[in-house]
């Protein structure tokens, strides 16, 4: 088959294509820089250089696709002028314009745990709002939403604050239980998802394991050699203060502030509670703690 990924080589892109290559299917990887096209090339893949908002260029690489993997691309936060809501809506109308004028009759669409949400959601609320825009595409357009948890890389950030306070202090976590995910995890289940060609539409939550805070804190703890790394709970208003005075954007910091909020009351993970994974990822926390420590040491 032929495969559309986007994405570019990113964390779930570049495992999610090599292992479409290795099944034998026809891939083309959308990046927007040109200097990606070799090292794309070079897992066996086709480049297409580009940009997700130009729905003219998209129309013309999804042309003949059997499927298509869309994701929006991660926004730097810390950039004063950025409008989230609008990045993901421009890239979604981008993607849904392409996909019916391109006749693809079959996509997987990387969304995120809380996207059932209309609002409490935080930043999570333009996956939610992508959602809603490709499910106005006609019926006989499959797709699958795919809902992945808390990923284990966005425990990385805080390396900073460890070496600087000796603890992970957040406004959500201590006894409460995070879910985490894998990016190879994620690839495995949309990569099963093509192989599945599912007729319909659906949600599909994915995750590795479900970990308490503090459970991840002594995990990542003994990882570096803070056997007693703790993680303390504190409030959002600390948590946004300390987001705004590092420099990030105001309006994404009240998001992410909100976003863990949910998260440690519950709204974020009441669907996925709901319909929870029918396995879990291969990738546990012990074997993140692996490049969590490598990470720390480096730094």
């Amino acid at each position: 088959m032929k495969i559309i990924v986007t994405g570019s080589l990113g964390h779930i892109s570049k495992a999610l294509t090599q292992k479409l290559v290795e099944s034998g299917h026809d891939v083309v990887v959308i990046s927007s820089k040109a200097e990606k096209q070799t090292e794309i090339e070079a897992l066996g893949a086709t480049a297409a250089i580009g940009a997700l908002e130009d729905s003219d260029f998209l129309t013309e690489t999804f042309k003949g696709a059997d499927a298509v993997y869309t994701m929006v691309p991660p926004a730097n936060y810390f950039d004063q002028d950025l409008d989230l809501l609008a990045h993901y809506h421009t890239i979604g109308h981008s993607y849904a314009k392409a996909i019916a004028n391109a006749g693809v009759k079959r996509v997987i669409n990387l969304s995120t745990i809380g996207a059932h949400l209309e609002k409490g959601s935080g930043i999570l609320i333009g996956a939610h709002d992508v959602e809603q825009i490709l499910n106005e595409l006609p019926e006989e357009v499959n797709i699958v939403h795919m809902r992945p948890t808390s990923f284990y890389y966005n425990l990385l950030p805080y390396i900073y604050a460890i070496k600087a306070t000796g603890v992970i202090a957040q406004n959500y976590g201590a006894d409460s239980i995070i879910p985490w995910v894998s990016p190879n995890d994620i690839a495995q289940a949309i990569f099963e998802e093509v192989e599945a060609a599912y007729n319909g539409r659906k949600v599909r939550y994915v995750a590795s394991e479900e970990v308490t805070g503090n459970e991840t804190a002594r995990i990542l703890g003994a990882a570096i050699g803070k056997p007693d790394l703790k993680w303390v709970l504190i409030s959002s208003e600390e948590v946004l203060n300390n987001m705004i005075s590092i420099g990030m954007n105001k309006r994404i910091a009240a998001g992410l502030v909100e976003m863990y909020d949910s998260l440690y009351n519950g709204l974020l993970a009441e669907d996925y509670n709901r319909n929870k994974p029918a396995e879990m990822g291969k990738v546990k926390i012990t074997d993140f703690a692996k490049e969590f420590a490598a990470v720390y040491h480096q730094n």
